[in-house]
């Protein structure tokens, strides 16, 4: 289907304040003239290769399979990868398209820290400086991400404005860029925000479902039954969804952050408990009170932990190509201890959103049946939060 540009069917667009519009569509005319040459792929190939650590692994879980009694299940190990997330994917190419428009300043959003520390990263090894507006109740619950940022050179500032959160630390990053535009770059981190943001971040994550889909066939010799992801902003599902949307018999499910239950109001399950409307830049479906104000949020994930989503994944849950549902908080900590106990690995607990959808249904399906699941980043900066819960998960009863 043709979209009007900076459009996916009727959410995205470019909601922003007249100062900022002239630095998106210079943003826009900067990635068009840069991104598909040859010498910007070459370079942008060879940091993923030699410096993140592409191709990403994947993975068959042959004892949690065989745990759950159905569906073979495959990890696509993006928690692999340099910093530990696919945010630097992301990051990465941002940082070379700044260098390009000749920036000397990145801006940077985080949540959970992740893409924080990725955007660091990257101003570190290009020379570049660093600024990351970070919510103070994320702080709290992340404070190794906060030290990471801080040893790789970036100024970590505080927001105390509202819920704390990242919803917040986006306001004042777009704050500091309308006041700092001529030398700053800001590094949205997830697919969403006004137009072009969606797009550039969907076309650098895209490299997770290239690869993934590359992998299957070479591990079985047939694409997937069905991919599986967490979503928050949606840049780890957009891009491992993206280039299998054209394959009409692979189903796709992105698992938001059901909270402590959606009738209790706390949760960030924005297609469970939101309906449409504008927020930071783009028109998506959003968490709101009665009155149209933006509600407050719950996750036990600081990275799902956010009242909108990306747009494109609005338009592909109205036109009904991928399933959303939600996990709780306590199913993404059982399935972070199931997973760390069967197969060694310690998913981040945005991650374990998506696996928790995974134990409940893979015993449904036939033992032919693939899942893949995006592992978007590890769970070292969730071991304060899950040690609160060593004594009271279910899952040692039942390995």
């Amino acid at each position: 289907m043709a979209h009007k540009p900076g459009y996916f069917g009727e959410y995205g667009g470019c909601f922003a304040p007249e100062t900022l519009m002239e630095p998106l569509a210079a943003l826009e005319k900067a990635y068009h003239q840069h991104v598909s040459t040859t010498a910007f792929q070459c370079e942008l190939t060879g940091y993923l290769k030699h410096y993140v650590g592409r191709p990403t692994p994947l993975y068959f879980a042959k004892r949690l399979t065989e745990q759950l009694h159905g569906a073979q299940i495959y990890l696509k190990r993006e928690d692999l990868i340099h910093t530990g997330a696919h945010k630097i994917n992301n990051t990465m190419g941002q940082g070379l398209l700044a260098k390009r428009m000749g920036k000397t300043r990145l801006i940077a959003e985080t949540g959970a820290g992740q893409h924080g520390v990725a955007t660091a990263t990257v101003a570190s090894l290009l020379g570049l400086s660093c600024v990351v507006y970070m919510g103070a109740v994320d702080m709290a619950r992340q404070p190794l991400n906060v030290i990471r940022m801080r040893i790789l050179g970036a100024d970590v500032r505080c927001v105390t404005a509202g819920s704390q959160t990242l919803k917040e630390a986006t306001s004042e990053a777009m704050r500091d860029w309308v006041s700092q535009v001529d030398e700053s770059y800001y590094v949205l981190g997830s697919a969403l925000g006004p137009h072009p943001y969606p797009m550039i971040v969907r076309q650098f994550q895209r490299v997770i479902g290239v690869e993934a889909r590359v992998q299957i066939k070479e591990a079985i010799g047939r694409l997937p039954n069905e991919l599986v992801a967490c979503v928050g902003g949606g840049s780890n599902a957009i891009g491992l969804f993206h280039p299998f949307l054209e394959d009409e018999n692979v189903r796709m499910t992105g698992v938001e952050a059901g909270g402590k239950g959606i009738v209790s109001g706390l949760h960030a399950a924005r297609f469970a408990g939101g309906r449409k409307g504008v927020l930071q830049g783009t028109k998506s479906y959003l968490l709101q009170d009665a009155h149209g104000q933006v509600a407050e949020t719950h996750s036990i994930s600081a990275g799902l932990d956010y009242p909108s989503v990306g747009p494109e994944h609005a338009y592909l849950h109205d036109i009904k190509r991928v399933n959303y549902t939600y996990a709780l908080d306590k199913e993404a900590i059982d399935a972070a201890f199931l997973l760390s106990r069967l197969e060694g690995i310690l998913p981040a607990l945005e991650s374990a959103h998506a696996l928790a959808y995974v134990i409940k249904t893979a015993g449904q399906l036939s033992q032919d049946d693939i899942m893949l699941v995006g592992l978007s980043g590890r769970g070292d900066k969730d071991v304060e939060t899950l040690s609160h819960f060593l004594g009271e998960s279910d899952v040692a009863d039942t390995i």
